[in-house]
């Protein structure tokens, strides 16, 4: 048994934390839960009481938050070099958690048809969904391969998550950058077996 736990369903952003995994190449066990039964189990809200995948549980670590746990498998796994040194991370923290924050509740508000009044617009951290994706073309923009450039980073695993799951399901437009760059993780061997490894989990056609 590996001394890591991955707490997940396919069908949720713990598909985010399974390429991570697969980045940093460490053994780890997977535990899929189901939305209506086991992910509200007092088993498994002793873990996040919140209810909600993905989590994991590393020897005695409890970790849930995507950006949360994409941060922490790039400290406790430093020899897949996926978080930039300590006096460099600036940028790394930056826009890790400006997909965390901003990119998720921009999006999700502008999916689930929440229309902010402009006069309304300071009192939300992302100020309008326009903006953030402004942010992110300008990050993109100039060839950038990657989040911190050319070196590829676990920022890149969350941040690259939301733009493709965005172009992929259309809540996010397409702009300048985003569909290169989306493919260009798309490419990544650790992303191709993550999505391999969670596609088998899917549940099948007229299964049950």
């Amino acid at each position: 048994m590996a001394d890591l736990t991955f707490y997940t369903n396919p069908m949720s952003r713990g598909r985010i934390v399974r390429w991570m995994l697969e980045e940093v190449g460490c053994d780890y066990d997977t535990v899929v839960l189901d939305y209506a039964t086991t992910m509200k189990a007092p088993e498994y809200l002793a873990i996040n009481p919140m209810g909600k995948v993905p989590a994991i549980k590393h020897d005695d670590q409890v970790v849930t938050e995507c950006a949360a746990i994409c941060a922490y498998l790039a400290d406790a796994f430093p020899q897949a070099g996926l978080a930039p040194p300590a006096d460099r991370r600036g940028a790394y923290y930056r826009w890790m958690f400006f997909g965390a924050g901003p990119v998720e509740a921009a999006v999700t508000n502008a999916a689930m048809g929440f229309d902010l009044p402009t006069e309304k617009e300071a009192t939300v951290g992302y100020g309008a969904l326009t903006r953030v994706l402004d942010a992110l073309e300008g990050l993109l923009a100039d060839g950038r391969s990657y989040v911190l450039g050319e070196e590829f980073s676990a920022a890149d695993v969350h941040v690259g998550s939301q733009i493709g799951w965005g172009l992929a399901f259309g809540t996010m437009e397409a702009r300048p950058g985003f569909a290169d760059y989306a493919a260009r993780l798309d490419a990544r061997p650790a992303k191709q077996r993550a999505t391999e490894k969670d596609n088998a989990l899917m549940p099948q056609d007229g299964a049950g």
